[in-house]
Order: structure tokens, then sequence, then C-alpha cells
């Protein structure tokens, strides 16, 4: 541990399991005071956090409840992650209207009214670091059946250029990840789903998985959570507005 976040306040999304909980837990190591939320308050348990909040990001007035809160009892964020996701599996023809709203009320809109709700803190004081969880199935690469999840992840993306050229001169900085395949709660559940639903053994499923990745292997949170931590750092204070990507050369 070398202290590189010492003093800041973090605030990290989907902190309960996965990147969420690996960006959490490698803030926390390098001496952040993280505020971790999640949907599902029971996920957070065991996290070191300076304080666990239940959170649901399509919710607005959960976001300005919780905006508020942290106002009176931290000031002004530092630092914010926003790591809630959803994969919807499938192409064109398998999305219905609901499901592509809802990937882009999940994926897309919660970062929206997440900046929203902590950024004038951060224009107070004229700094902050955003970084927001995107994917490498974006704008940066399609792969067949992700549909409407590439679509969310290219608009997080653009969101993510947005707001760094909105704020680049008011001390924001914002950046996107661009994850390759890596190995959570998350993957495990749609290895199984694809699993039951195309008859394959759920190895065959894993290894497909393992296969698009030019490595050779899937990546880890903990790989993710390097990159995130660089970013929310002041060593990445002449980077803002783009898409970094942690791929195992998945994009290549």
């Amino acid at each position: 541990m070398s202290n590189r976040l010492q003093g800041k306040i973090a605030l990290v999304t989907a902190a309960g399991q996965g990147i969420g909980r690996a960006i959490a837990e490698a803030f926390i190591a390098e001496g952040a005071a993280v505020i971790a939320t999640d949907v599902a308050e029971d996920k957070l348990k065991g996290l070191p956090a300076k304080k666990a909040a239940k959170l649901d990001v399509r919710a607005q007035d959960n976001i300005e409840a919780l905006a508020a809160a942290v106002g009176r009892e931290f000031g002004a964020l530092d630092i914010l992650v926003n790591c809630a996701g959803f994969v919807h599996q499938g192409t064109i023809f398998d999305c219905s209207d609901q499901d592509w709203d809802f990937s882009f009320d999940l994926n897309v809109k919660s970062m929206h009214r997440m900046i929203k709700a902590f950024l004038p803190a951060m224009l107070e004081k004229k700094s902050g670091a955003i970084v927001n969880i995107s994917s490498a199935v974006s704008s940066i690469r399609g792969v067949p059946a992700r549909y409407a999840y590439g679509a969310t992840k290219a608009a997080v993306i653009g969101l993510t250029k947005a707001v760094a050229a909105d704020f680049i001169k008011q001390g924001i900085r914002c950046n996107a990840i661009c994850p390759g395949t890596i190995e959570s709660p998350s993957l495990e559940d749609r290895i199984a789903a694809l699993s039951k639903a195309t008859g394959r053994p759920s190895d065959v499923v894993r290894q497909a998985f393992v296969d698009r990745q030019p490595m050779g292997r899937l990546g880890t949170a903990q790989e993710v959570a390097l990159l995130a931590l660089f970013l929310a750092s002041d060593e990445a204070s002449y980077i803002t507005g783009q898409a970094h990507l942690v791929d195992g050369g998945m994009a290549l």
C-alpha cells in the first residue's frame, strides 16, 4: 500500500461484487474513504468502507437522498466510480422495447443521474475524477449477441467524452474503462444461463468466452481495479475524456 488516495472521498456504485467490489477494495487499500453502494445491501457485508449504503441507481429519489447525506457527512466527492450495469444477451430480434429501455436506464441513464447529483459539489471544489465502466464491446468492437449491451456501452463512452469536454476547465476529469471478459459473479450467471438455453455444457460455454480473448484467459476484477485506481489518482491528472481498454487484446 502506498496511500495513493490518502485523504480522498470516493463513491463506488455496484460495490457488492465483481469489478465494483474490487475497485472499492483497491481504493480502501490506498487510503481512500470509500462510500460503497449497491442495490443489494447485503452484498456490501465485509467491505471495510467508510459508509455502506443501499442505492438503486435507477431511482432518482434514492440518488438525491444519498447525495444530500454524503454532502452533509463528507462534503464533495473527490472520486465517483459508476460501475452498475447489465449485460443483455441477444441480437436485435431478441431485444424487446422493454429490454432496450432497461439496458439504457441501468447502463447509461444511471451514470447521467449519478454525475448530475454529485458533480455540482465537485465543481464548487474545482476538482474531481469520474470513472465510468464501459466495455470493449461498445463503439470499439462489436461481438455477436450483444446488440443492446454494445449500444449502451458505446453511449457510456460518448457520455464520458461529453462530461470531460464540458468541465475540463473546471478541474473535472472523466474517463471510461473498457474491460474485456472478466471473471465475475455476473459472468458465472451468464455462463449458466447460456448453458441452460443452448444445452451446451457450462465448461464449453466458458471456453467460448476465454477463446475470444487473444491472451487466452479471462481478466480479473483486480486488474480492472488497478486501472480505476490509476485514473482516480493524481497520477492521471493529465488524462481525461478517454476510453481505456483492459481487455487482454480483445479489441486488436
